[in-house]
């Protein structure tokens, strides 16, 4: 795959923190790899909203009572796994 040189400005912790975590290892292609994930993500996202537009087009509007029940559910989860993600650190 072709490769482009970027300029980026980052916090000077992270970037001292990341090259302590990947040591030897380049930190071009640990920082490729969390922009890939951030696009994964953000791909994701935009085919949920998407989809979510295509069933409100087909059975009308959410409920508030339905988006306040995903969001605790997806509050919930998030905070399980950073819960769980500390515990492993």
């Amino acid at each position: 795959m072709p490769k482009e040189k970027v300029t980026l400005t980052l916090d000077t912790a992270v970037v001292e923190e990341l090259r302590s975590l990947v040591g030897n290892r380049s930190l071009s292609a640990s920082v490729e790899a969390a922009a890939a994930a951030y696009v994964a993500r953000l791909r994701h996202l935009a085919a949920v909203d998407e989809w979510l537009a295509e069933l409100e087009l087909e059975h009308g509007p959410v409920p508030p009572e339905t988006l306040e029940w995903a969001d605790r559910l997806v509050r919930d989860w998030e905070q399980r796994r950073a819960d769980g993600s500390r515990r492993t650190s």
